[in-house]
């Protein structure tokens, strides 16, 4: 399977990490002795196992339930705690305050311009109120949606706790969204009220968001006002009797607000997803079931407690950044928001951010590590990075040599990289790794407890050995409640492959030592002379020479073979493309993956189309190649990324 699959094993949990994980922790208290031993009963009884992790993680229902899954409507629509009544802002706010913890910070914020902001559960537990009261003042109630425009900042967690402490439901949209991106998702969900800014700081420059929302809503009659934080105090167009400030809406109104107790079930988030074709699928995430997943994955995987400050390189806009505030707050942690970007003012940004906050959990892409790699490793080590336990990476495959040099500059060959990947309508992980698990570069340990994982051949039966379809085949809380308004669109999407069997999209590879590896998106999937395989494994390939800093491959119709490779290459500074640096990237893929693989073309581009969750956008760049539309493209992040493919075609 190419390089992707190497034998080491690059760490192993020492007596440290085997004592204080929670994990660990969680499996004495039950008496289960393996992981494996864990993974087996947690998908075996559902029942048992969610219960515990509820009652293992403190959270707080406002009523018990009394049955924890209800599967009589088929595995695509589970029930789940029936009977219990919960808030999820109770538990990742008031729940904390009550334990004594209100002193303590929840949230340290700090902007692309250096500006640094500090909350406290008390504080953060005033804002929230108050944002609450201002929305029930404008006749947002239970069930109503609204729209969170905004850039990674403390007004996003207290926008979307507001909106869920009243029963509502938040749609978070993309800080560097254009205005009919924001208009499709604020038009499908018929939010009532927008939140969003003046504007924001990116690399030094202003990021105008008033303008971008006033053009959005223009298209959207369900808005009936806008609330507008102020971020920069910029100048900007103002519509009296809709738009409000957010410091004015909030003045004089209670700083209390009781929390709305609802079924476990209730809505509490629609975030779109971008579909391969056509319009962004809206995927409908609970109160419970997001609140409990995402509490258990990163209390259990990345190991955040009450002592931790948790930073992940995120936007509100991809469901990390909804998840980085709830994972922290439900564990009393720490949550760390940056609005910049890694490499501004400087390329140490990150490193002097986790020196700076002390931050102990940092998670980041793939892609985020490929471009700090070219500047170099001394940046990392300018900072003193002791405060750090756990490095965390999702967003996509890894290749080997970026891996490495994550490990061992910024975690000195001692830190764990927890390696996690799922999805939007997961609410979080389908695959991980453990602190307490040995780890081998760019794999997962496996399937994440309650998960019910498995690796599928063409003909629906489990494969070892072989590229297979990542798919699940039992529910679990968090599970998205189908698309919004379109339940049919999400039974397709899903469950419409083999019965009773959740079709991920994911290239999964178990090797024989039991590790997985994703491969890819699924519809990414090359097919050459009859050999499947995942683009990453081939982009890995050309990512080892030392003039390549990216690639993106991707596959088109070829009359011998089905399907040819055709790969972009971005070069490092200071590389020239040259028709002999093209015949030796073509020759090495060749030798490494085979001759039957040699590419058709190796093509340099200045760029590669990605999202704002730096996923590099194949689809697009096969159809820009074949001279095809190329879809929705509202997630991308840089709209160059396409003219560059078309220039390098």
């Amino acid at each position: 399977m190419g390089e992707t699959h190497t034998s080491e094993i690059v760490w192993r949990p020492t007596k440290e990490y085997m004592d204080r994980a929670r994990i660990a922790r969680f499996m004495r208290a039950h008496g289960v002795a393996t992981l494996a031993e864990l993974q087996r009963r947690s998908v075996d009884d559902p029942a048992w196992y969610w219960d515990a992790v509820s009652k293992d993680l403190g959270l707080r229902w406002l009523r018990p339930y009394t049955r924890v899954l209800d599967p009589s409507r088929g595995i695509a629509w589970p029930r789940w705690f029936e009977g219990g009544l919960l808030n999820f802002t109770d538990n990742c706010v008031d729940r904390h305050i009550d334990a004594g913890r209100g002193a303590k910070p929840a949230i340290i914020w700090e902007g692309d311009d250096g500006q640094s902001r500090t909350l406290t559960y008390a504080e953060l537990a005033r804002e929230v109120a108050r944002l609450a009261n201002a929305l029930e003042r404008l006749g947002v109630g239970e069930g109503d949606r609204v729209g969170v425009f905004l850039p990674m900042s403390p007004e996003a967690a207290i926008a979307t706790l507001a909106v869920v402490r009243i029963g509502a439901i938040y749609t978070p949209c993309f800080s560097g969204y254009g205005a009919v991106a924001v208009a499709s998702r604020l038009q499908d969900c018929e939010a009532k009220v927008l939140v969003t800014a003046d504007g924001f700081s990116r690399r030094g420059q202003v990021t105008t968001m008033k303008e971008t929302a006033d053009e959005a809503v223009a298209a959207c009659p369900s808005i009936k006002h806008v609330i507008v934080y102020r971020r920069l105090g910029r100048e900007i167009p103002w519509t009296p009797g809709r738009d409000l400030w957010w410091h004015e809406a909030v003045a004089d109104v209670p700083a209390e607000c009781l929390a709305r107790p609802v079924p476990a079930d209730h809505a509490c988030l629609i975030i779109y997803t971008s579909g391969t074709t056509g319009r962004p699928k809206g995927a409908v995430l609970t109160q419970g079931g997001f609140l409990l997943k995402c509490a258990h994955d990163f209390s259990y995987l990345m190991d955040v407690g009450e002592g931790d400050r948790l930073f992940w390189i995120t936007d509100l806009g991809w469901l990390m950044g909804p998840m980085l505030i709830t994972a922290a707050l439900a564990a009393g942690a720490t949550a760390v928001l940056f609005e910049g970007v890694p490499d501004y003012p400087k390329p140490d940004r990150l490193w002097s951010i986790v020196e700076r906050h002390k931050v102990t959990i940092m998670g980041l892409s793939p892609t985020a590590v490929r471009a700090l790699m070219p500047h170099g490793p001394e940046h990392v080590h300018a900072h003193d990075l002791g405060s750090l336990r756990i490095l965390g990476s999702t967003g996509e495959p890894w290749n080997p040599e970026p891996y490495r040099w994550l490990f061992e500059n910024a975690g000195k060959a001692r830190l764990p990289i927890i390696n996690y990947t799922g999805g939007t309508e997961i609410s979080g992980g389908i695959l991980g790794c453990f602190p307490i698990a040995p780890i081998k570069p760019c794999s997962f340990a496996g399937p994440i407890p309650g998960m019910a994982a498995d690796c599928f051949g063409e003909d629906g039966t489990p494969v070892r050995g072989q590229v297979g379809e990542l798919v699940v085949t039992a529910p679990w809380p968090g599970m998205t409640q189908g698309f919004w308004k379109d339940p049919r669109r999400y039974e397709e999407t899903y469950w419409s492959r083999w019965k009773d069997v959740w079709v991920h999209g994911d290239w999964a590879f178990v090797d024989g030592d039991g590790f997985w590896f994703i491969q890819g998106r699924s519809d990414d999937t090359l097919k050459i002379a009859g050999k499947r395989l995942g683009p990453a494994e081939v982009e890995s390939v050309l990512v080892g020479h030392p003039a390549v800093a990216e690639a993106g491959v991707v596959g088109v119709p070829h009359q011998v073979k089905g399907e040819a490779i055709v790969c972009f290459v971005v070069l490092r500074p200071g590389q020239t493309p040259s028709e002999p640096l093209r015949a030796e990237l073509a020759q090495r893929v060749a030798r490494q993956m085979g001759k039957a693989l040699k590419p058709e073309r190796v093509l340099f581009t200045r760029d590669l189309p990605k999202t704002r969750s730096a996923k590099i956008m194949r689809r697009v760049i096969r159809a820009t190649y074949l001279g095809k539309e190329p879809g929705d493209l509202s997630s991308l992040e840089n709209p160059a990324g396409v003219r560059a493919i078309t220039e390098a075609v």
